[in-house]
């Protein structure tokens, strides 16, 4: 397509990173949030989230990663401020699993290394961990943490400042992706395409993926360490517990970011509408997995208990199509959206610009392109 004007809606790190391609493009962008930018009920919007190249059985992603941080890298540039900090991600594991083989596969052709550490070796420099059932140490590099407050605030400022006109606080009352238009309180906005990146609230906009891309509550909890563990843990890297019983996910507070848990069990239920203070009901499994991570966790001070809300498909893919003649859909959430959303936005753009094939851009961005 010539450059002419794209209507973007939803202002996550998706559709803030597709309205940031189009721009560079030459195209004029208008994009549309149902909050404030950046909207704290985003799925995007939190204090940190991990980065990494490993990826267990979805190799997939893990070959789009060294891609992914190019496009981070770029991005840093643009900003004049990088929101990344480099570290290992260790995993702990808990019993065999096809995650170790597919992984140790991935990093080794992508020449980055994936290491085993003994188990008295990582128990001695990481004293939060409960060694009950610890059956392998697995050290990762080509990760790390993203601070995506920083980074959402920091884009909206980029984008303004290259011309998209920002339309904070306007809901969308509908697309019609046939005919390229936008409805909100305010009217009918056309453009020559719309691309919907709405997380999720997806289904409220294109009933299609209803059923398909589907709304999950998930809980996280941020923690104070006991005073004992809190050089420990301001020294430690990304924390990953994988076993039949556990799959917490662990981020230390660095930057002036708190200790947070969360686990991978997805709940594919919930209103994104809803209230996201985190109930007992909540927490409950959370917290049991905690107790089997981490040494005394009873002994941690829960500061914040806060619920967020993903878009889910059956296999963990992102949905990244053509929809209609004028629309595209930007469906990259499922939990691990964040660390590929530039990547993906970027993808959009370059296929509406011409730059690459639409009929290829749905297999890319769900991580099956080879």
């Amino acid at each position: 397509m010539s450059a002419g004007k794209i209507l973007v809606v939803g202002g996550g790190i998706a559709g803030l990173s597709t309205a940031w391609g189009l721009v560079r493009r030459g195209f004029a962008v208008e994009l549309f949030e149902q909050g404030a930018l950046p909207y704290p009920k985003a799925s995007s919007y939190d204090e940190h989230r991990i980065i990494r190249h490993a990826y267990g059985d979805m190799e997939g992603y893990a070959y789009l990663m060294p891609e992914a941080f190019r496009v981070w890298n770029a991005l840093w540039a643009a900003l004049g401020v990088c929101h990344y900090d480099a570290m290992p991600a260790v995993y702990l594991m808990r019993g065999e699993s096809d995650w170790y083989e597919t992984t140790k596969r991935s990093m080794g052709r992508m020449g980055v290394a994936c290491t085993d550490i003994s188990i008295d070796a990582a128990m001695a420099r990481y004293p939060m961990v409960n060694p009950e059932g610890v059956t392998r140490v697995v050290q990762t590099d080509g990760a790390g943490m993203l601070y995506p407050i920083r980074i959402l605030t920091d884009m909206v400022k980029l984008i303004a400042g290259l011309g998209v006109v920002l339309h904070p606080n306007s809901l969308v009352e509908s697309v019609d992706l046939q005919a390229g238009t936008v409805r909100t309180a305010a009217g009918l906005t056309q453009g020559d395409a719309v691309v919907v990146t709405a997380g999720a609230w997806v289904n409220r906009l294109i009933p299609s993926t209803t059923g398909v891309a589907v709304p999950s509550r998930q809980a996280v909890m941020f923690l104070a360490p006991p005073p004992a563990l809190m050089d420990a843990w301001q020294a430690a890297p990304v924390l990953i517990d994988i076993g039949p019983d556990s799959g917490t996910y662990t981020l230390p507070p660095r930057a002036g970011t708190r200790l947070k848990i969360g686990d991978h069990q997805f709940t594919r239920q919930g209103d994104p509408d809803e209230d996201r203070t985190g109930t007992d009901a909540d927490v409950e499994r959370l917290t049991a997995a905690a107790r089997r991570a981490w040494l005394d966790f009873d002994a941690y001070t829960v500061l914040e208990r806060k619920a967020c809300f993903y878009t889910v498909t059956a296999d963990e893919r992102f949905l990244v199509r053509r929809e209609g003649t004028r629309g595209w859909l930007g469906s990259a959430c499922s939990g691990h959206g964040f660390k590929l959303g530039p990547l993906i936005g970027e993808g959009i753009a370059a296929t509406i610009a011409g730059e690459r094939d639409a009929d290829t851009l749905a297999i890319w961005a769900a991580g099956r392109a080879g």
